[in-house]
């Protein structure tokens, strides 16, 4: 079985976070003690990092900000959360880099093909790289499409999101799949 990097990442992090802390003083610091997170013992060469801490919730709402913008159809109340260029590798194998407009325009056009939109957020997570001083954001969830016709499709997604120094979104990695089918009943 090949396990997602991403989808790792979240366990491991998840395992590494799970007893309580004390709440922070600070709240622009994160509410994790870092130094309580173990370094991670690996048979891999680990390419990017294994070194991550929780990080200020902003950026995780500024995702939630940007997915709420799309199932409400409306792309450029979001325009000012996105840096002045992004990359974007989505779900279908696409990889663009482009300007905060012409993404914009992009992935309104694509929202533009639905009726509606709606949402199902299962996680979010804000994270720091601390040996590269990088702010991600990780969020899980379903996307209900209303086609124009009627059809309803949906698709579990999973997106990475990193943001720049000035707090805005500079790179997008997204997975998706179908959802699961429903568990078989019970006789």
């Amino acid at each position: 079985m090949k396990l997602n990097p991403a989808v790792a990442l979240l366990v491991v992090l998840a395992a590494c976070n799970s007893a309580p802390s004390a709440p922070a003083t600070d709240a622009s610091k994160p509410a994790v003690d870092s130094a309580a997170m173990k370094a991670i013992r690996s048979p891999y060469d680990i390419r990017y990092s294994s070194k991550f801490e929780m990080d200020d919730p902003k950026n995780a709402e500024t995702v939630l900000a940007l997915w709420k913008a799309y199932d409400n159809g409306d792309l450029n109340v979001g325009k000012d959360m996105i840096a002045d260029s992004i990359a974007l590798y989505l779900a279908n194998g696409a990889a663009i880099h482009t300007s905060r407009d012409s993404a914009t325009a992009s992935v309104q056009a694509v929202r533009n093909s639905f009726k509606a939109v709606e949402d199902r957020v299962d996680a979010v997570m804000a994270i720091k790289s601390t040996d590269r001083n990088e702010h991600w954001v990780l969020i899980w969830g379903t996307e209900v499409d209303t086609h124009k016709d009627g059809k309803i499709d949906s698709t579990q997604l999973q997106e990475t999101w990193r943001f720049n120094s000035s707090g805005k979104a500079d790179l997008l990695y997204q997975f998706a799949r179908p959802p699961l089918p429903p568990a078989p009943k019970k006789k």
